[in-house]
């Protein structure tokens, strides 16, 4: 007797869910209609959640380019929002040097490897083979930002001493540029001219993509002394420093701080005048950002559906005016108001559940259509998926109630004389 009770709601939820698909489909012209802003609302925010997630997954990936338990030293932060005035406290550090590896190199001792990268110049490179756009990159680094970047030499090899000692013009040159440049045959021991300069191809890289939004497969690096004493002395290096593990990580991070703090003569109690980053914390800077677009476009999407909410209630009014001989004969029969209410309710839900199935399928296609564009991996985003439908269901319970209840409280006998 005790499974009687549930055995009996479940039927009534099952009768109720049958009815409430049969209006639908007697009414299709005012369902679609009805339909029309819930999928708009559902549509927007899976859309939006769908694009952003694809990026996400981009960036991340990208920014997660450095070797393990890795962090950057720079003279700007990678994202600022302060403004000029941010900007002009910035270039008002000063520019972060060989020096300052050197130092890293010598007194770091919980870094394994400790490395300096210096963007030179984009341009157009060469080989007797051909030629690229005006965008390869020409950057100088040191021996250990192979390993601090986790780049993989595919072919030849990296920089020894002698040649950073001796300003060497030799490169090594990313995968998809060897390929651009010698694509009948091998890269090594053949001559690249980048800005009217001659250099020796001495390793090729493996094929990485791209990294905090710089394609690594077109890079040309050179010896960091052959390329910046004619070209950037002024500018500010980038610093890689990669720890033994992740337990002395922030260790390690701590010892860099007070050497280049020392090294810097930067006062006790002031801030930093150098940014350290961390795949982690660029991560979370742009996780960060993001929150603000996603709250927007929740803002939107919300309003959507609340006009769609009120369009629903309206729709279920006219419902109720229009079935109001049924719901006699109904109540005349030994319906209860609560079955009455779940009938109506269950339709406003139904309404709902359906526009919103629809605006998820819709929002998931236009939003991997960014993926497609841009070449990146298609996403599902379910947690977003299962929040658009669980606010549909309350959409539907909230603008469903009134009406369910005014058809609950009609009078039996005045409904079955209703023409």
């Amino acid at each position: 007797m005790r499974f009687k009770r549930p055995t009996l709601l479940f039927a009534e939820m099952k009768e109720s869910f049958l009815m409430a698909i049969g209006a639908l489909v007697a009414h299709k012209l005012r369902a679609a209609l009805t339909l029309l802003g819930v999928i708009v609302g559902v549509f927007s925010i899976i859309v939006a959640m769908t694009a952003m997630r694809v990026l996400q997954h981009k960036i991340e990936s990208d920014l997660s380019g450095l070797g393990a338990h890795t962090f950057t030293v720079d003279r700007w932060p990678a994202v600022s929002f302060e403004g000029p005035k941010g900007w002009e406290k910035y270039r008002r550090r000063k520019a972060l040097k060989l020096q300052h590896e050197k130092l890293l190199r010598d007194r770091a001792t919980l870094a394994v490897a400790v490395g300096a990268e210096v963007y030179l110049d984009d341009g157009e490179a060469s080989s007797e083979f051909g030629k690229t756009d005006p965008d390869t990159e020409l950057t100088g680094v040191t021996p250990d930002v192979f390993i601090c970047k986790n780049w993989e030499i595919e072919e030849g090899r990296g920089f020894l001493d002698i040649e950073m000692d001796s300003a060497h013009r030799v490169c090594v040159i990313g995968h998809k540029l060897a390929k651009k440049l010698f694509p009948h045959g091998s890269a090594l021991g053949e001559k690249v001219k980048l800005d009217g300069v001659n250099y020796s191809v001495i390793g090729v890289l493996s094929s990485t993509g791209a990294m905090g939004g710089q394609e690594q497969d077109h890079v040309m690096a050179v010896p960091i002394t052959t390329g910046i004493n004619p070209y950037t002395s002024w500018r500010s290096l980038t610093l890689y420093v990669q720890a033994r593990d992740q337990a002395t990580y922030d260790d390690t991070v701590e010892q860099v701080r007070g050497i280049l703090r020392a090294a810097r003569r930067v006062p006790p109690g002031e801030p930093d005048d150098f940014e350290i980053s961390s795949n982690d914390s660029l991560i979370q800077m742009f996780r960060n950002m993001t929150v603000a677009v996603r709250v927007g476009v929740a803002v939107v999407s919300s309003i959507a559906l609340l006009a769609a909410g009120i369009g629903i209630m309206n729709i279920m009014l006219v419902s109720v005016t229009e079935r109001t001989r049924e719901i006699g004969i109904r109540r005349a029969v030994g319906a209860k108001k609560r079955s009455i209410m779940t009938q109506f309710i269950m339709e406003a839900i139904v309404l709902c559940e359906v526009g919103g199935v629809i605006g998820v399928v819709l929002g998931i296609l236009g939003g991997n259509a960014t993926a497609l564009f841009l070449k990146l991996t298609p996403v599902v985003p379910v947690d977003w998926i299962l929040i658009g439908l669980f606010i549909c269901s309350i959409v539907g319970i909230v603008f469903g109630t009134y009406p369910a209840w005014k058809a609950a409280n009609l009078d039996p006998i005045e409904s079955l004389r209703y023409e």
